[in-house]
């Protein structure tokens, strides 16, 4: 193989997930001991792509993690805003390695794509429950009261949605019918993800909204004079 010479191993697996083989073969080649001087040991098949996909999956939930706080940082003009909705991303990922968990699934590709979309819904919830809160707030409620205003205005909207998904990935998550199994890990990461979630979101985050704008101020922060809300306002 490019001019080298090659000695190739080859097997098959059974009753066991690509992902849980490949440490099992690093632990063999390791009690094997060192190899000769001049012999190099390499992994190829499936394991190195599949190694790079979840490499890639996860620098992508963490820059995505980042940008919804930085787009959230700049929309609200407060970082206390955006921290209180980016602290919902723990309850999603708490409640699909439960889901997984309890399910006996693997950490896999689809189970990533799940994690991403539940984290997606859950932020949306979370960004709602905000808006409204802080509407109340600057309308004269108290902090309390536009906590208060701001997590039963959207009671319903955010039970509706979460319900509508997890109902909608239910039968997915099953596994029925032909290839039903591979794209049941992905239905489930997403129940979890979004029973967890939604339940922090209600429960939880305004309590978070509620410590981190103790402090706030009633006035719109924006620096944008031709923002109406803005203290910088220019009427004419």
């Amino acid at each position: 193989f490019n001019g080298q010479h090659i000695v190739s191993l080859t097997a098959n697996i059974h009753g066991l997930a690509l992902g849980d083989a490949a440490p099992l073969l690093r632990k063999a080649l390791a009690a094997a001991g060192a190899p000769p001087r001049g012999v190099v040991v390499r992994m190829r098949g499936e394991i190195p792509p599949l190694e790079e996909t979840l490499s890639g999956l996860r620098i992508g939930l963490a820059l995505a993690v980042l940008v919804i706080f930085l787009l959230l940082t700049a929309n609200f003009q407060s970082m206390r805003l955006a921290l209180a909705i980016v602290l919902t991303i723990p309850a999603v990922l708490c409640g699909v390695v439960l889901m997984l968990l309890a399910t006996g699934t693997t950490l896999n590709i689809q189970s990533f794509m799940g994690a991403i979309m539940a984290m997606g819904i859950a932020v949306a919830n979370s960004i709602l429950l905000v808006t409204f809160a802080e509407r109340a707030r600057h309308d004269g409620l108290s902090l309390l009261d536009a906590t208060r205003e701001g997590a039963s205005s959207r009671l319903r909207a955010i039970l509706m949605t979460a319900s509508a998904m997890i109902c909608g990935m239910a039968p997915m998550a099953i596994g029925w019918g032909e290839s039903g199994a591979q794209s049941a890990p992905l239905a489930r990461a997403v129940i979890g993800g979004l029973a967890v979630s939604t339940f922090a979101t209600l429960t939880i985050l305004p309590s978070i909204y509620a410590i981190l704008q103790r402090r706030g101020l009633a006035t719109s922060a924006s620096l944008n004079p031709m923002d109406p809300e803005s203290r910088y306002h220019d009427a004419t």
